[in-house]
């Protein structure tokens, strides 16, 4: 009688692609991760020397990038005395490769060694005032993808799940950085003005497509979290432009040079 092969947990799957990292990289643990989303790719060159670069699809349970402006790498690279692991894409939930695979990163950071996750994005911002290009500080979230990356009766508490002292340490380092509540929607159609409004009578300040799940993941494993949202756009129905993912890229390309000197300069002192 034939036994069908035993389907390795989420958890089993991060450590093997952990081992392959290390393997792969020659780097035996890393110490801090970081996930670059839409937009954040030019700010990676201000974070050190790259010490290894591979293919995400080189790691078991990655697939290639799917979205524009997202590149299917992963970066090693040495900081001071820190090696940081990069993901210079993500999986998005819209993608319908199911949440494991969209947090699968973030579990693979966490048996690589990491104790702390940059989580960063492209969004839509809400506060009057804000301008394309500007970084906002994430301080909560709220996800409405009706989902969740935890299996079983495992009760994770998300009080304070955006580090206050990483939060405070960015501050000391750019004193400007203005703070808010980041809302996810499923997309990857972007929100309705009607659905804004909602997200914002809701006491958010920032929409996208991402984060979320990855942050409740990594706060599961134990990692210290900081988000940073990249302000690309005017949420839909508040600039009277329509939207395009374009002028997502073009806002970050405007603001890398900034982003990647705020990242470096936190990243030393996490």
């Amino acid at each position: 009688m034939t036994h069908a092969a035993q389907v390795p947990t989420p958890y089993e799957a991060a450590a093997s692609a952990a081992a392959t990292l290390a393997e792969l990289t020659g780097v035996e643990r890393h110490d801090i991760a970081l996930v670059l989303g839409s937009g954040w790719l030019p700010a990676v060159d201000a974070l050190g020397e790259a010490t290894a670069e591979i293919d995400t699809t080189d790691l078991p349970g990655f697939s290639a990038a799917a979205v524009a402006g997202h590149s299917g790498k992963i970066r090693s690279i040495r900081s001071g005395d820190k090696n940081l692991l990069v993901f210079l894409s993500r999986t998005h939930y819209y993608e319908g490769k199911g949440v494991a695979a969209v947090v699968h990163p973030v579990r693979t950071a966490a048996a690589a060694g990491c104790s702390a996750i940059v989580l960063t994005n492209g969004c839509g911002g809400l506060k009057e005032g804000w301008q394309p290009g500007q970084p906002v500080l994430i301080s909560d979230h709220i996800n409405l993808t009706g989902t969740s990356p935890i299996v079983g009766a495992n009760f994770v508490d998300l009080t304070d799940l955006y580090s206050p002292r990483l939060r405070a340490m960015c501050k000391e380092v750019d004193g400007t950085l203005d703070e808010g509540v980041y809302v996810q929607f499923p997309g990857p159609h972007y929100e309705t003005p009607a659905e804004v409004r909602m997200a914002g009578s809701m006491g958010g300040h920032l929409v996208g497509m991402s984060t979320t799940l990855e942050a409740i993941a990594a706060r599961e494993a134990g990692m210290e979290v900081l988000g940073i949202s990249l302000v690309t756009n005017l949420a839909a129905g508040l600039s009277g432009e329509p939207l395009n993912h374009e002028e997502v890229l073009e806002a970050g390309r405007a603001a890398a040079s900034r982003m990647g000197g705020l990242l470096s300069q936190v990243v030393a002192r996490i």
